[in-house]
């Protein structure tokens, strides 16, 4: 099935086939995560003084939110619409501070629809080999700068983000062998 992609630039990493393996060998989207990831998120929406704040993975048609503050309603939307698409592109920060004036975001329905969106801003999740699984991401309904110091606090928040993921797996090791 091809993912209708509102961006109008290639969403699809060139790694995306390892990149899904290796987002699936963690397990993560089939729990639910109100522990950590909630905490995460709930703190960058403290520090941030944003209203939204997601911990997000990207699958590969849909993006999951596992810490979610703001939008707890919504747990999951499709890829092609999810501003956290493009922030597993790069390995450094994807920041819009007004929605507006990205030519690659106005005929996106969270930007130009009813949810209004006109900051975004996102820290790839990254694993240690270098994978891109998800995002660390702010968001709010008004336009807004976002400093370096910003950026730094953003990208630890991600570094935890991925911590709680190798403990996680860490977990799941130990549970499967141990009934060995």
């Amino acid at each position: 099935m091809a993912i209708k992609n509102t961006f109008g630039i290639d969403i699809i990493p060139e790694n995306e086939a390892d990149r899904i393996q290796k987002l699936h060998d963690y397990q993560i989207l089939s729990i639910e995560t109100e522990g950590p990831f909630k905490h995460i998120a709930s703190l960058a929406a403290h520090v941030f003084k944003v209203p939204i704040a997601l911990v997000s993975f990207v699958d590969a048609e849909r993006v999951y939110f596992k810490g979610n503050v703001g939008i707890e309603e919504m747990t999951e939307v499709d890829r092609g619409i999810s501003l956290c698409s493009l922030s597993i592109l790069h390995s450094e920060a994807t920041v819009f501070e007004d929605a507006l004036k990205e030519p690659c975001l106005l005929a996106n329905p969270l930007v130009a629809g009813e949810f209004g969106l006109r900051f975004y801003a996102a820290v790839p999740i990254t694993t240690h080999d270098g994978y891109n699984l998800g995002s660390v991401c702010i968001v709010d309904k008004a336009p807004r700068p976002f400093t370096e110091d910003d950026r730094t606090t953003l990208e630890y928040m991600a570094k935890l983000v991925m911590d709680e993921l190798d403990l996680w797996k860490c977990r799941l090791y130990v549970q499967t062998h141990s009934m060995n």
